[in-house]
Protein backbone atom coordinates (compact mmCIF):
# COMPACT_ATOMS: atom_id res chain seq x y z
CA UNK A 1 0.00 0.00 0.00
CA UNK A 2 1.49 3.36 -1.05
CA UNK A 3 0.45 6.61 0.55
CA UNK A 4 0.05 9.88 -1.36
CA UNK A 5 1.43 8.33 -4.55
CA UNK A 6 4.93 8.06 -3.06
CA UNK A 7 7.00 4.96 -2.59
CA UNK A 8 6.79 5.05 1.22
CA UNK A 9 4.45 3.46 3.69
CA UNK A 10 3.86 4.25 7.31
CA UNK A 11 4.67 1.57 9.83
CA UNK A 12 3.43 2.77 13.21
CA UNK A 13 5.29 1.29 16.18
CA UNK A 14 4.51 1.52 19.87
CA UNK A 15 7.46 1.27 22.21
CA UNK A 16 6.99 1.23 25.99
CA UNK A 17 10.35 0.90 27.75
CA UNK A 18 10.50 0.03 31.44
CA UNK A 19 13.76 1.88 32.11
CA UNK A 20 16.44 4.03 30.52
CA UNK A 21 18.87 2.23 28.23
CA UNK A 22 19.55 1.16 24.67
CA UNK A 23 17.04 -1.19 23.06
CA UNK A 24 17.71 -3.10 19.82
CA UNK A 25 15.20 -4.90 17.62
CA UNK A 26 14.74 -6.18 14.09
CA UNK A 27 11.69 -5.79 11.89
CA UNK A 28 11.25 -8.44 9.19
CA UNK A 29 8.97 -7.53 6.29
CA UNK A 30 8.15 -10.33 3.84
CA UNK A 31 6.18 -10.47 0.64
CA UNK A 32 6.03 -13.15 -2.08
CA UNK A 33 8.87 -11.44 -3.97
CA UNK A 34 10.82 -9.50 -1.34
CA UNK A 35 12.29 -9.81 2.14
CA UNK A 36 13.56 -6.81 4.10
CA UNK A 37 15.13 -6.62 7.54
CA UNK A 38 15.31 -3.32 9.38
CA UNK A 39 17.42 -2.93 12.49
CA UNK A 40 16.20 -0.36 14.97
CA UNK A 41 17.99 1.06 17.99
CA UNK A 42 16.06 3.10 20.53
CA UNK A 43 17.92 5.07 23.19
CA UNK A 44 15.82 5.98 26.20
CA UNK A 45 16.91 8.63 28.68
CA UNK A 46 15.43 9.35 32.06
CA UNK A 47 13.33 12.49 32.40
CA UNK A 48 15.46 15.51 31.78
CA UNK A 49 15.65 18.21 34.38
CA UNK A 50 16.44 21.77 33.43
CA UNK A 51 19.46 23.02 35.30
CA UNK A 52 21.15 26.34 35.67
CA UNK A 53 24.74 27.00 36.67
CA UNK A 54 25.81 30.36 38.00
CA UNK A 55 29.51 31.19 38.00
CA UNK A 56 30.72 33.91 40.35
CA UNK A 57 34.40 34.71 40.02
CA UNK A 58 36.58 37.81 39.79
CA UNK A 59 37.47 38.94 36.28
CA UNK A 60 40.35 36.99 34.75
CA UNK A 61 40.03 34.18 37.32
CA UNK A 62 39.11 30.76 35.97
CA UNK A 63 36.48 28.62 37.68
CA UNK A 64 35.84 24.93 36.98
CA UNK A 65 32.56 23.15 37.72
CA UNK A 66 32.68 19.34 37.58
CA UNK A 67 29.31 18.17 36.27
CA UNK A 68 28.48 14.53 37.09
CA UNK A 69 27.19 12.39 34.21
CA UNK A 70 25.73 9.07 35.37
CA UNK A 71 25.41 6.17 32.94
CA UNK A 72 22.81 3.81 34.37
CA UNK A 73 22.66 1.76 31.18
CA UNK A 74 24.47 -1.48 30.41
CA UNK A 75 26.57 0.01 27.61
CA UNK A 76 29.50 2.41 27.54
CA UNK A 77 28.73 5.94 26.36
CA UNK A 78 30.84 8.19 24.17
CA UNK A 79 29.30 11.65 24.48
CA UNK A 80 30.02 14.72 22.39
CA UNK A 81 29.82 18.08 24.12
CA UNK A 82 28.78 21.24 22.28
CA UNK A 83 29.40 24.37 24.32
CA UNK A 84 27.67 27.62 23.46
CA UNK A 85 28.66 30.94 24.95
CA UNK A 86 31.85 32.90 25.24
CA UNK A 87 34.66 31.90 27.55
CA UNK A 88 33.34 28.39 28.30
CA UNK A 89 35.63 25.44 27.69
CA UNK A 90 35.59 21.69 28.21
CA UNK A 91 36.46 18.43 26.50
CA UNK A 92 34.68 17.88 23.18
CA UNK A 93 34.22 14.16 23.96
CA UNK A 94 33.73 12.32 27.24
CA UNK A 95 33.49 8.57 27.80
CA UNK A 96 31.26 7.19 30.56
CA UNK A 97 31.45 3.48 31.27
CA UNK A 98 28.35 1.36 31.85
CA UNK A 99 27.12 1.82 35.41
CA UNK A 100 29.65 4.58 36.09
CA UNK A 101 29.58 8.30 36.78
CA UNK A 102 32.10 10.60 35.09
CA UNK A 103 32.77 14.25 35.81
CA UNK A 104 32.64 16.75 32.95
CA UNK A 105 34.96 19.67 33.81
CA UNK A 106 33.17 22.77 32.53
CA UNK A 107 35.57 25.71 32.65
CA UNK A 108 34.64 29.38 32.64
CA UNK A 109 37.51 31.78 31.96
CA UNK A 110 36.25 35.39 31.96
CA UNK A 111 38.40 37.87 30.08
CA UNK A 112 36.50 40.89 31.40
CA UNK A 113 33.68 41.79 33.75
CA UNK A 114 30.46 40.28 32.51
Amino acid sequence: VFLDGSDTVELPLKFTPQDAGCYHCQIHLKSPCDVRVYEIECVVNKDQVDAELEFLTPAYQTVIQNIPISNTSGEDWKLEAVLEGQNFYGPSVINVGAGETALYPLTFNPVAEC
